[in-house]
């Protein structure tokens, strides 16, 4: 792929390590797969994680920031979602995610969200089951090991890294923030890769 195509410079994806998956490999997610290393490690196709999140940047962007959440149980996700929710505006649940905030009007924090992110479909699992429930669009990132049931759209990537999780979110908010006008160049950016990531 020329590299003009990419979001980023290819050395920027390979530098966060966002096409390093895992020994673990499950059936949806092999088609993904770019190599095993003689280490037993998956390496996902860097072209496919790149059309993937320029897919999922062009949906996203077509709801307003309200109606968009992002869910992330594991600490590594914590930042990235924290930076990309406020960014853009939109909520994010990082950390523990209380069942039913997005299905019960009557529950603190409950938000009403058409699109839901989550870093991990498997500790996000709550989250998938009550999007599911209201209706909501689920995209997820999915490491070679994650099964893809419920969700409607994956993102294959290292969703386990810091750096990985802080490139891709900050993709998603230069991404989301370029195509509703809010800004026209990386340089406009209100929050730099390095805040995304947590060193």
């Amino acid at each position: 792929m020329v590299e003009e195509q990419l979001l980023v410079p290819l050395e920027m994806y390979l530098k966060a390590g966002l096409h390093i998956g895992t020994k673990f490999r499950t059936k949806y997610m092999e088609r993904f797969i770019y190599k095993v290393r003689p280490d037993g490690l998956s390496v996902l196709n860097v072209q496919e994680i790149n059309k993937r999140i320029e897919i999922a940047a062009k949906f996203v962007a077509r709801f307003k920031p309200e109606e968009i959440a992002v869910v992330g149980k594991r600490e590594n996700s914590w930042k990235a979602l924290n930076r990309f929710a406020k960014a853009i505006g939109a909520k994010s649940f990082a950390g523990k995610y209380r069942s039913g905030v997005l299905t019960n009007p009557k529950l603190d924090g409950f938000t009403e969200a058409k699109v839901v992110i989550c870093a991990d479909p498997w500790p996000d699992k709550d989250s998938i089951k009550d999007a599911m429930k209201s209706g909501a669009f689920i995209v997820a990132l999915c490491d070679t090991n994650n099964e893809s049931t419920n969700v409607d759209f994956v993102v294959p990537c290292n969703n386990k890294g810091k750096k990985s999780l802080g490139l891709f979110f900050w993709i998603l908010s230069r991404e989301y923030l370029k195509t509703n006008g809010v800004i026209k160049s990386d340089e406009e950016m209100p929050i730099k890769l390095e805040e995304f990531i947590e060193e």
